[in-house]
């Protein structure tokens, strides 16, 4: 922290309670006893490190990577920004995951079983590590919206899970970004259960018209804060970051 940087302690409140029946499948996965707080080893504070040579050319364009005979079916994006510490400064060599649904709303996983299509040019899987200013950015195709066993009539906003990782295993975060102005938003049984308005909206990521390459992709930006009371929310996180 240098002397002129701002400290912003974290807000646990910002983030929703394990126990949420609104969405009915944290009634069986919230915790019933208080949790435990086990020492952690060396070797899972100090590694694995990852560098750009691990990653192969196309890990950061979903639209190229699992091509098989053709291009992916659905609008084409592009998603970009920082991960940021508290007081707004880049964090460096941050591996960042990226999974998603296609463009009908389906993953490519045995278990989904919903009645979107499979894309055959789309795997929904990408990586890269952050720059010297806690830079990333991705190409892909704008997740569709499907529907889940909430309740009769439950449907997912379109979404990107994201996984950061820091120096070790056990420092990994996972969380979600949604798109500005999807009007499912409001209706999302799992968003809301972030109680705090202003952090929901931290999940949000914004139209850049800037960033968008004319007659080809659709940019957004979403900056990821890793602590203090801006920070993002992370879903294996709720106790704060």
């Amino acid at each position: 922290m240098t002397p002129d940087a701002e400290f912003i302690p974290r807000d646990r409140d910002l983030h929703p309670p394990p126990l949420t029946p609104g969405y009915k499948t944290s009634v069986l996965r919230s915790p019933r006893l208080a949790l435990l707080s086990v020492e952690n080893s060396l070797s899972e504070v100090t590694g694995p490190r990852f560098d750009r040579a691990d990653l192969g050319a196309l890990d950061n364009d979903l639209t190229l990577n699992y091509r098989q005979d053709g291009a992916p079916v659905g609008e084409r994006i592009i998603v970009h920004g920082r991960v940021l510490d508290e007081a707004g400064r880049g964090v460096a060599h941050t591996l960042v995951e990226v999974w998603q649904a296609n463009a009908s709303g389906r993953y490519r996983h045995r278990n989904d079983s919903s009645l979107g299509a499979i894309d055959p040019n789309f795997g929904g899987c990408g990586r890269m590590i952050t720059d010297a200013e806690g830079g990333y950015a991705f190409r892909t195709i704008k997740p569709g919206a499907y529907p889940f066993r909430n309740h009769l009539n439950s449907w997912r906003p379109s979404h990107i899970h994201f996984s950061l990782f820091g120096s070790g295993f056990v420092q990994r975060l996972i969380t979600q970004m949604y798109f500005e102005g999807d009007p499912l938003i409001p209706h999302d049984s799992i968003l809301g259960t972030i109680p705090d308005p202003a952090a929901r909206t931290r999940l949000v990521a914004a139209l850049d018209l800037a960033s968008t390459v004319p007659l080809d992709a659709i940019a957004y930006r979403w900056d990821i804060v890793l602590r203090g009371r801006r920070s993002t929310v992370f879903e294996n996180r709720l106790q704060g970051n």
